[in-house]
């Protein structure tokens, strides 16, 4: 994708304008960090340039004023609730997040459990981090909230939590995703310290949808596209047009939730005059950085394709309803685009009829389209990368990479002594076998070396991959999609 966002730009205006809400609150600020810290993927496929680490590198430059708080649901706990992009539970994200924040020299205070309701894996999750030195926060569950303000409001309410002692003015809270208590957590730390006589206030970080868009630009649909298993629907915030005259969107669930966030505010700190609207609450620049409107309307187009088949594999393997699907092929319509508008995957599909087997194509940096298919002995995925890497290196496809001194004992290990079912070779065990074999195969190594190359291209399978395979995928940087079908009739399918 060609360049369409100066990610120098938004950082300096974003940190500009959070530093000016720190200012407005007296020099203390809840900022309630939407999206990913580390690892923004959706946004770097929609805002080509868009740095996938961008929010966090800003936070290192503020090191000196900033802590953070991270939030988790117990209920995600409780239900081992995937984070998609790197399939690794919340709970074991909110660890990645401790270790990868402070390596950075960022200061975490406290890690935040809300909407307890004594569930046994919370529980055992606390007492882990505990252990290891962690100061942990019970949030329980509050009747009624949010709507029963009075309650909400009173020491019953917030006043239930416990106070999380904080020493600097930007107070950060995130959390692995969304509905984990970010929001519940900063004004409940805002109604403790104005009973403390500290003046503080609360803002919210935000990247998507992004206000000064059109309401149905494609970057805007791309939103509701990865969120489309919450039913979250952009729309005009009525309040901002009705109070300045001017457009902005925002989605359902903020404006939804408006009234009572601002009757919160003001029976808190005893003003309606904080904000007049959602977007009033956002500090998000993003939109004032697009460089290149068409090259971002066309990554957006391709990430609502991608997460059509994302959502889509999801469905098949019973994790969601159909209305998810349902609506990104809505969306899709919206803006005249179709499955097969995803840049690998006709040639998949077509590869995959040509041989009546599962098959992959991936589009290299320079566009050439490279296609693998199942062999006797390799998955697609194998295949693929084999392939791939030979082009970038230059040596012929009739070339073999993997000795069969080291191939065969291997294919021996796999299928005679640990008796796997599937006895091709994925492609974390291709990547091994073409590792042992650079020691001695110079050409084994010029390949090895051109794996960094694939990082950030796309590539599409006929089938559903396997999990092996889709997580060597994930960790080579190669973004994949997969039509919706399984690659064999077994019901169990690892």
């Amino acid at each position: 994708m060609k360049i369409g966002f100066d990610n120098s730009s938004y950082m300096e205006k974003q940190t500009e304008q959070i530093l000016k809400r720190v200012e407005q609150f007296n020099h203390k600020l809840y900022l309630e960090f939407g999206g990913k810290l580390f690892d923004d993927y959706h946004a770097a496929r929609v805002l080509p340039g868009f740095n996938v680490n961008g929010k966090i590198l800003l936070l290192e430059k503020l090191k000196e004023k900033t802590e953070i708080i991270i939030c988790i649901n117990a209920s995600d706990i409780e239900k081992n609730k995937i984070r998609a992009d790197l399939g690794i539970t919340y709970d074991m994200d909110v660890l990645r997040l401790i270790d990868n924040t402070r390596k950075m020299g960022l200061y975490i205070s406290s890690i935040v459990i809300s909407q307890y309701k004594n569930q046994p894996s919370a529980d055992m999750f606390k007492n882990k981090l505990e252990r290891r030195g962690e100061k942990v926060y019970i949030h329980k569950h509050i009747e009624g909230y949010p709507m029963n303000v009075d309650l909400v409001v009173s020491d019953k309410g917030y006043g239930s939590n416990p106070y999380i002692e904080t020493t600097r003015p930007l107070v950060v809270v995130t959390a692995p995703g969304p509905g984990s208590g970010k929001m519940a957590t900063c004004l409940s730390q805002i109604y403790h310290e104005h009973k403390r006589n500290i003046t503080s206030g609360y803002a919210k970080f935000e990247t998507f949808p992004v206000w000064n868009l059109p309401l149905n630009h494609p970057v805007n649909l791309a939103y509701e596209a990865a969120t489309a298993d919450l039913n979250d629907v952009n729309a005009i915030d009525p309040f901002h047009l009705e109070t300045y005259g001017k457009t902005a969107v925002n989605y359902n669930r903020d404006i939804e939730i408006f009234p009572i966030v601002k009757n919160i505010l003001t029976k808190i700190m005893g003003t309606d005059k904080v904000y007049q609207s959602p977007t009033d609450m956002g500090v998000n620049m993003a939109g004032y950085c697009i460089t290149d409107e068409e090259s971002v309307k066309e990554a957006a187009k391709q990430e609502i394709v991608r997460r059509y088949f994302r959502t889509s594999c999801e469905y098949k393997e019973g994790h969601i309803e159909i209305g998810a699907v349902e609506k990104l092929e809505i969306i899709m319509k919206q803006l005249d685009i179709y499955p097969e508008y995803g840049l690998a995957v006709r040639p998949a599909l077509e590869k995959s009829e040509q041989n009546k087997c599962p098959s992959m194509a991936l589009i290299l940096p320079d566009g050439n389209v490279m296609t693998g298919r199942t062999t006797n002995v390799l998955t697609a995925a194998s295949s693929l990368v084999l392939n791939c890497v030979k082009k970038l290196a230059g040596i012929p496809d009739d070339i073999h990479l993997i000795s069969p001194a080291v191939l065969e004992p291997m294919l021996m290990l796999k299928e005679k002594i640990l008796c796997d079912k599937n006895p091709l070779l994925n492609l974390n065990e291709v990547l091994n076998a073409l590792s042992i074999c650079a020691a001695t195969n110079p050409l084994a190594g010029k390949c090895l070396g051109k794996l960094y190359d694939l990082k950030g291209c796309v590539a599409h399978s006929s089938h559903m991959l396997s999990k092996a395979d889709e997580s060597a995928f994930k960790k080579l940087g190669i973004d994949v999609t997969c039509t919706p079908e399984f690659p064999t009739s077994d019901l169990y399918y690892v």
